[in-house]
């Protein structure tokens, strides 16, 4: 089972996620989020463990020299975009970094049945008419729409999770991952590495640890 912690914006976060066994670590860089930081601060961040978890930057609409702006401060390992597919396989040709894309969902009609490019997805509730970002609203979507789908590539399972619920949403969506970041905070955009370390644990608990 693979887990991301996504958000990480504090040392304490950080080392949390990373000792518990996170899979990966996010790093939003979009400026409407409590969770956004600047490239210098996510790279000071990751330099505080040069192995362990990959490194994954969160953007929303970006320019090219938005990702160029970031990738020239910090490695990611990978790119997870809030955008439409063309403009997702544009970056990831230019940058040539493996990148994501995030599929908001009501429906088992709307997940995607095709890679079209892309390495990954990452799966969560369609924002409500009035949210401000993409993603991060902390709605949960109905997870048995996952279960029967056959993913064209690996994916993670995101909004709305948390320690409490994160065992019934693996057990009834069949996700090979799972995506947090308001579900582990004390307070908007401020994470609690207690609750870190149990959403983790809950996962693992939940599912075979995954061999990246």
């Amino acid at each position: 089972m693979n887990v991301k912690i996504c958000g990480i914006n504090s040392e304490s976060s950080f080392d949390a996620a990373v000792e518990a066994g996170a899979g990966l670590l996010g790093f939003v860089f979009f400026k409407r989020s409590p969770r956004c930081i600047s490239p210098r601060q996510a790279a000071a961040l990751s330099s505080r463990c040069q192995s362990g978890p990959l490194r994954v930057g969160l953007f929303v609409e970006p320019t090219d020299d938005d990702v160029k702006s970031v990738l020239d401060s910090i490695r990611l390992d990978k790119l997870q975009i809030y955008a439409p597919i063309q403009r997702c396989q544009d970056i990831k040709a230019k940058f040539g970094v493996m990148t994501g894309r995030a599929v908001g969902a009501c429906h088992q009609k709307d997940l995607p049945q095709h890679a079209e490019g892309m390495d990954c997805l990452v799966v969560e509730s369609k924002p409500p008419a009035e949210a401000t970002r993409p993603g991060g609203n902390g709605l949960a979507l109905d997870w048995t729409i996952c279960k029967t789908w056959n993913a064209p590539v690996p994916w993670l399972l995101a909004g709305g999770l948390t320690a409490e619920n994160v065992a019934e949403a693996i057990t009834q969506s069949g996700a090979p991952g799972v995506d947090v970041s308001s579900g582990v905070e004390s307070l908007p955009g401020v994470k609690s590495p207690a609750l870190i370390r149990r959403f983790i644990a809950n996962a693992h608990a939940a599912g075979r640890v995954e061999v990246r």
